[in-house]
Parts: structure tokens; C-alpha cells; sequence
């Protein structure tokens, strides 16, 4: 089974993941996710660091959402990478408009979202390669992996 879509190419416009309530979120530019199966799921995996604020959303939430975006939002989506939701209002910045879906928040401005509920999470460990930690981490903290199942794709 395929899914309709090149997340590479996806991904290269835009991403950005969201954690938290209409009333209560933060959100956080992406550049690595992917699309597949599995348990008979289809699902999206993103990975978080524990030092960005998201990261103590998506701990805390059920549910989250990764929303792709068209070019012309380039400023936007390097504004919610490079700023921090502890110290501004990141969503004033922005000419973005969030919404609910479901349980989780997207913005109007998206052109796909996808609404996911958290299955599985687990922290990458010491077994990762020495390539792989000396080129991404540099003894930086390493990422927490989410699981969600795609319960909506809008």
C-alpha cells in the first residue's frame, strides 16, 4: 500500500507541528517526518527534542497535528523555527489563523493537515549510529520519537 503523497517533497514546502488545545498550544517548524503503516495504521512520525517548549505539549496531549504549507509561507514557518513559545506569542507574528480540529489546533493558511492521535513515543537512545549522532547531534540532546495515527487528514 502507498499513500497519495511525496512527504519529501511535502515537507520541502513547509511543516509545521502543533501540540495542545485551541485555548493552549505551541507550535514548532518541522523538517523531518514521515508517512507509513503501521499495526495496520497509517500513521505519522515526527521526532521533538525535549528542549523545545512542543515538546512538553505533545508529553502531555493525546493528540497532535503536522500541517503543510505552500512556499509563499516561508517566513512564517522560519518564524515558528526560529522563535521560541516560552518567551513570545509566536502565533501574533504570524498572519496565521489557527483552528480546532478535532482535539488538536491547525491553521486556516494549511494546505493539508494531518490529525493524529499518539500511539507510541520513545526516546532515541546511545544506539544510534556514530555517524549519524556526530553529524545531527554534536552532543546535543537527542529526539523523542511520536507515532500518530492519521485519524483525519484535512
Amino acid at each position: 500500500m502507498t499513500d497519495n503523497i511525496n512527504i519529501t517533497e511535502e515537507l520541502a514546502k513547509g511543516c509545521l507541528l502543533t501540540a495542545g488545545s485551541i485555548d493552549d498550544f505551541n507550535t514548532m517548524t518541522i523538517g523531518w517526518g514521515t508517512i507509513g503503516r503501521l499495526w495496520g495504521r497509517r500513521v505519522f512520525i515526527v521526532f521533538v527534542r525535549p528542549t523545545r517548549l512542543t515538546y512538553q505539549y505533545m508529553e502531555k496531549q493525546k493528540y497532535f497535528t503536522v500541517s503543510i504549507y505552500d512556499k509563499k509561507y516561508t517566513r512564517e514557518i522560519g518564524y515558528f523555527g526560529t522563535k521560541s513559545g516560552r518567551n513570545i506569542d509566536k502565533v501574533a507574528g504570524t498572519d496565521f489563523h489557527p483552528i480546532k480540529i478535532g482535539e488538536g489546533v491547525t491553521y486556516t493558511e494549511a494546505l493539508k493537515t494531518y490529525y493524529c492521535k499518539k500511539i507510541y513515543n520513545q526516546d532515541m537512545n546511545n544506539t544510534i549510529t556514530d555517524e549519524v549522532a556526530n553529524h545531527y547531534y554534536n552532543n546535543d540532546s537527542l529526539h523523542k520519537l511520536y507515532i500518530g495515527e492519521i485519524l483525519e487528514e484535512k
